[in-house]
């Protein structure tokens, strides 16, 4: 899958500027690839270990999906593959994942649809194609056929739709009439667009949309913090065997540091 370099970083007073050779060469650099939902996250806590340590390391970020980043990582491609799914047996051997935070999911509607509340058992029925038609959906405010909004194969987030909304492995699986996006960002704005959309995305993503309540939950960061949103997953830094040298002290920052824990609880869940 064609990776997209969305950061290059550097260090200097212009946080992910490029740096002049002579100064670059001195430095580390830690290469992260993976996940479109760990991503914000990423480069938010690479910034503030930048401003917390300058001088130090030089930061280089791409995208992809989680499945991406842990196949970049086994081959030693990048140093970090970001992952929003948790480990699978079909895994590469000898990776480590490394958790940073927590995050949620939200299923997501156009907010001329603004549904209110859907159970397990409608979103299955709907994102399964059982359901097609938004007039048989309590609630909606559209009529017509529902139009479906996936993540592709290669998404940490769809692994975690698939675990959280659809049963788990062995629960029935998405429409093959669905749209597949390789992004967050595009699956917000293809709900964005269309008003008898329907998707998933992080909580990141979720501006301009309306986020649908899971179980009677609404699916905000509060209600994530406090435990009592069930539709949660974890972010993870993956790395090749236990993370070593400027890997690992970032790592460590990140999860021992209260600089770090201010940033993730910002818009995540420590």
């Amino acid at each position: 899958m064609l990776r997209k370099t969305i950061t290059a970083v550097a260090l200097g007073t212009t946080l992910f500027a490029v740096a002049p050779a002579t100064v670059a060469q001195s430095k580390s650099t830690i290469t992260m690839s993976g996940s479109t939902s760990v991503a914000p996250l990423a480069r938010e806590l690479a910034k503030g270990y930048l401003k917390a340590f300058p001088n130090t390391v030089r930061f280089k970020l791409l995208e992809g999906g989680s499945d991406v980043g842990i196949n970049d990582v086994s081959r030693g491609r990048v140093t970090i593959g970001n992952s929003s799914r948790d480990p699978q047996q079909s895994d590469p051997g000898g990776l480590a994942f490394n958790r940073i935070a927590r995050d949620g999911v939200c299923i997501v509607t156009h907010p001329d649809n603004p549904i209110q509340n859907l159970s397990e058992e409608q979103i299955q029925q709907i994102f399964t194609g059982r359901v097609r038609n938004w007039s048989d959906v309590p609630g909606a405010r559209v009529s017509g056929t529902i139009d479906l909004n996936v993540r592709t194969q290669a998404s940490g987030t769809q692994d975690a739709f698939q675990q959280i909304f659809m049963g788990g492995p062995n629960g029935p699986r998405v429409a093959t009439s669905a749209s597949q996006k390789a992004s967050n960002g595009l699956v917000q704005s293809a709900i964005r667009a269309n008003k008898n959309a329907i998707g998933y995305v992080d909580f990141k993503f979720t501006a301009g949309t309306n986020a649908v309540s899971y179980k009677g939950v609404a699916c905000t960061l509060r209600n994530a913090k406090a435990g009592t949103y069930p539709g949660v997953r974890s972010f993870w830094m993956v790395t090749r065997g236990k993370p070593k040298g400027a890997t690992a002290k970032f790592i460590k920052w990140i999860r021992t540091d209260s600089r770090a824990k201010t940033i993730i609880n910002t818009n995540w869940v420590a």
